[in-house]
């Protein structure tokens, strides 16, 4: 995702203005370490439910002041520093985006990602 872009996009909505008041980024990114016991990770192996993912979107898309989300996932063999998930929430107040943000990224990664991490 060129998040750049995606923001100009939102952006240009001729009704953007009048909804929106933060807009917040998530750019989840492989990791070169371990999560559990920071052993070195040469990759990882992801798939993601992209239904389930549409699913949560569109639940979250019903919160209170939520203009848009935008979910960019990927699937497959990668490497760290691979981007791994973008996010972006679009709302019209901190206290109604800030949580989206936070309780989405745990739902997607909970509920419709799993990965498997390859060691050196």
């Amino acid at each position: 995702m060129d998040i750049t872009r995606t923001i100009a996009q939102l952006k240009a909505r001729p009704d953007f203005a009048d909804h929106v008041g933060m807009i917040l980024v998530h750019n989840g990114t492989v990791r070169g370490w371990s999560r559990s016991d920071r052993s070195t990770v040469t990759g990882i192996d992801v798939q993601v439910d992209e239904n389930r993912v549409t699913a949560i979107r569109e639940e979250f898309l019903q919160f209170p002041g939520i203009y848009d989300i935008v979910i960019e996932s990927r699937s497959g063999l990668l490497k760290p520093g691979d981007d791994l998930l973008f996010i972006v929430v679009a709302g019209d107040i901190r206290e109604h985006v800030k949580p989206v943000l936070a309780d989405l990224l745990d739902r997607i990664k909970s509920e419709a990602v799993t990965k498997r991490e390859i060691g050196a």
